[in-house]
């Protein structure tokens, strides 16, 4: 009798030590803290009042054999989309901040983004999250809900979110372009090779009407574009047109107004780079991007498999003017760069979930709307 005397008492000590869930009122920020073990997720909701967290709900799942090789930043997502899935009158009715000292955040608004990230990315987007540093932990049983993950993982995700150190800084990228107008179309060809081998070729039919100078200023514009894409930090671009070489040397003035824009746009571009130079080669020199460039203005057909071929519908130097124009307006795009620069939403619920869904397919750089499409981000045009 005393020793079940005496656990009984053990028990009741230990329903004692347990936090007392505990109901959200309507629009009360909830917080949500995740762990990840080598087979399991968990996820608690807490809500903080007068600076004491009080738990609403705790998640905990075991991984099935392929979920278990998962990275371990995969496993966090994956338990924050399975506690919004359960728990999604929570999530529909407050706003969510999320404490990790991982940045989850970063990962689901890569634009190269794609398979379940980019699923999850779009599942969660519907949802008022915040993502903020972790900060002390409050409470025993919180802290042993987050030592669930080891230190060697912890260490993991961040080999995972911090990319190695570039280690080639001073690498000079090569680009060949050029461009050809003739009776039926014009087009631009362009070649990009690295040190390490690596050959990337691109054919560009340009449907617009556009002289054979005007081509050579697209060919090298793309060119320049796709560069930076490539993460080149240092580009040494080699074009046919002496036309083109001289008025970036600055040996030739470009009194048209369309080459003097052409010619400012390279400008711009050629200042994202860490050093950039335009030589002039001879035709003979440049034999792929010339027959690149020319099949490109007459048809698509004949162009070989590992051809990248992109369409330009309007001129690049459209894209710098109606940006400059639209910055002082607003229109549909105000909203998503307004979320996307400053997470600033509309008070509307409804609306505030609209936006926050549609800037999913969208990216901010050097302060331009980009809409996402595949790898590459495509620059948006005001009405």
């Amino acid at each position: 009798m005393e020793e079940a005397e005496t656990s009984f008492q053990e028990i009741k000590t230990r329903l004692a030590e347990l936090p007392t869930l505990t109901a959200p009122k309507s629009g009360e920020p909830l917080l949500v803290y995740l762990a990840a073990s080598e087979r399991t997720v968990s996820a608690v909701l807490m809500v903080e009042r007068n600076g004491v967290q009080t738990p609403i709900y705790y998640i905990s799942r075991t991984l099935a054999d392929a979920e278990t090789r998962y990275f371990t930043l995969e496993k966090l997502v994956s338990s924050l989309v399975q506690t919004a899935r359960r728990l999604r009158r929570y999530f529909q009715g407050h706003p969510i901040h999320v404490f990790t000292n991982f940045r989850l955040q970063n990962v689901l608004s890569k634009p190269e983004l794609s398979g379940r990230l980019a699923k999850w990315a779009i599942e969660l987007g519907e949802h008022a999250i915040e993502y903020k540093p972790r900060p002390t932990i409050k409470g025993q049983v919180l802290a042993d809900f987050i030592a669930k993950i080891p230190q060697e993982k912890e260490e993991e995700c961040k080999k995972e979110i911090e990319p190695p150190v570039d280690q080639r800084k001073n690498e000079v990228w090569k680009l060949f372009t050029d461009g050809a107008s003739n009776d039926e179309g014009a087009g631009a060809g362009l070649r990009i090779t690295n040190l390490e081998g690596q050959h990337f070729t691109y054919a560009i039919r340009l449907e617009f009407k556009s002289t054979n100078n005007e081509a050579e200023y697209e060919a090298l514009l793309a060119g320049l574009r796709i560069a930076k894409k490539l993460e080149a930090q240092n580009l040494e671009a080699h074009v046919d047109s002496m036309l083109v070489a001289n008025q970036i040397e600055g040996a030739y003035d470009a009194k048209d107004n369309k080459m003097a824009s052409y010619l400012a746009q390279a400008k711009m571009l050629m200042t994202t780079f860490t050093t950039c130079k335009v030589k002039h080669i001879r035709r003979s020199e440049n034999k792929q991007a010339d027959a690149l460039s020319k099949l490109a203005s007459v048809r698509f057909e004949h162009l070989a498999k590992d051809v990248r071929i992109e369409v330009l519908k309007t001129p690049s130097t459209m894209n710098r003017e109606i940006f400059v124009c639209s910055t002082a307006e607003t229109n549909w795009m105000t909203p998503i760069i307004l979320y996307l620069e400053r997470g600033i939403l509309p008070e509307k619920k409804a609306e505030a979930q609209k936006i926050r869904h549609k800037a999913l397919n969208y990216t901010i750089q050097d302060g331009i709307l980009y809409r996402r499409q595949g790898a590459l981000a495509i620059p948006e045009m005001g009405n």
